[in-house]
């Protein structure tokens, strides 16, 4: 069995800052022109490309963020081995860098502006690509009305705080409305029609159901430059259909590969990944907050960025507390408000916490 490799080091070769004088660019160069889909590796014929598809992996880009433990059971050890190896050749660099070459790839991060000045400051400047951003409360407190705006605003301009991209939609709790895409799209100054023909919707009815999704997205990411992949929400089937102490252990190694795969697109194509998750009663907590967010570890070390939301006295105005940080703050908090142009920053000196 050959080793898998580690998610850190996946690092896409395409969004670093290279010397283009140097060997090591021209050699770069010359393998990010080299593949253009996955009957072009060597290796895959179309039986091969057959199965493949099958699995959901219909890039390159896929295949090189791919499990090897997945792909050797269908394809055997040394097959797989070498088609990975060549996607990787691709879209990864070497497995080490130094700390001053990774800042320079941390400069390829881009962010996507919530529409609230006070949430995008709190989130340091808006929801990062390449990484997973986790909302959870209470219901009502907000959390699909930051992914149905979050959707309309990656369209816009980079300028903007846009990133001119598409957004790839998973529903597990039916709550997605195009009515509300259209709505917060008008008020923007886009093209309603245009907007819903961007975001790429999905339901999902099971748990089973809501990765063989996912495991599929890697197609619809390159045909419609998706910059958004938001799971809303990411936990409700798994909470539903894995009951008990008894069966705690299987849903979390589920939700674990879940988590990887949504992590490993994000990083592949320099997306942003937004969950959201429901909340459990705390009776324990007499010093911290009354309700805490479903997942458990699992969902705690995956999640890169976790804001708390819940409500507030004042009608329509919703509280975010920065919960988790790998680089900002915790524990800061902010207002916002949804109307109905989306969520938008509490006008000073009018409504108060």
């Amino acid at each position: 069995m050959f080793p898998d490799f580690s998610l850190e080091s996946l690092i896409p070769v395409m969004m670093l800052p290279v010397d283009e004088s140097s060997e090591e660019a021209e050699v770069e160069e010359e393998y990010i022109s080299r593949y253009k889909s996955v009957e072009d590796l060597p290796g895959v014929g179309p039986a091969t490309a057959e199965k493949l598809k099958k699995l959901g992996y219909t890039t390159v880009e896929s295949l090189a963020t791919a499990s090897m433990k997945e792909l050797t059971q269908v394809l055997g050890d040394k097959t797989a081995h070498s088609i990975v190896t060549e996607a990787r050749k691709q879209l990864i660099s070497i497995p080490f860098m130094r700390a001053d070459e990774y800042l320079k790839f941390r400069s390829t991060i881009e962010r996507i502006t919530t529409g609230c000045r006070k949430l995008d400051s709190l989130l340091g400047g808006g929801v990062e690509t390449q990484s997973i951003t986790e909302f959870y409360g209470e219901f009502g407190t907000g959390k699909s009305q930051i992914c149905h705006q979050l959707c309309v605003n990656v369209q816009l301009p980079k300028e903007q705080g846009g990133l001119e991209g598409g957004a790839l939609y998973i529903d597990t709790e039916h709550t997605f409305r195009p009515e509300r895409i259209a709505q917060i799209a008008k008020n923007l100054n886009l093209d309603p029609e245009k907007a819903l023909s961007n975001v790429i919707y999905a339901e999902a009815l099971t748990s089973d159901h809501q990765m063989y999704l996912l495991d599929h997205a890697a197609s619809k990411m390159s045909e419609h430059n998706i910059r958004l992949i938001i799971v809303d929400s990411l936990i409700a089937h798994f909470r539903s259909e894995f009951v008990g102490r008894e069966m705690l252990a299987e849903r979390q190694q589920k939700l674990e590969r879940h988590l990887h795969k949504l992590m490993r697109l994000a990083r592949a194509y320099n997306a942003a990944a937004v969950v959201t998750n429901q909340v459990m009663a705390r009776p324990d907590a007499f010093f911290a907050e009354a309700v805490g967010p479903t997942g458990g570890h699992i969902l705690a070390h995956i999640s890169h960025t976790r804001v708390f939301l819940r409500k507030s006295p004042t009608p329509h105005i919703r509280i975010a507390k920065l919960v988790v940080s790998p680089s900002l703050p915790e524990g800061s908090e902010c207002l916002f408000k949804i109307s109905e142009k989306g969520i938008e920053d509490v006008e000073a000196g009018k409504e108060r916490r």
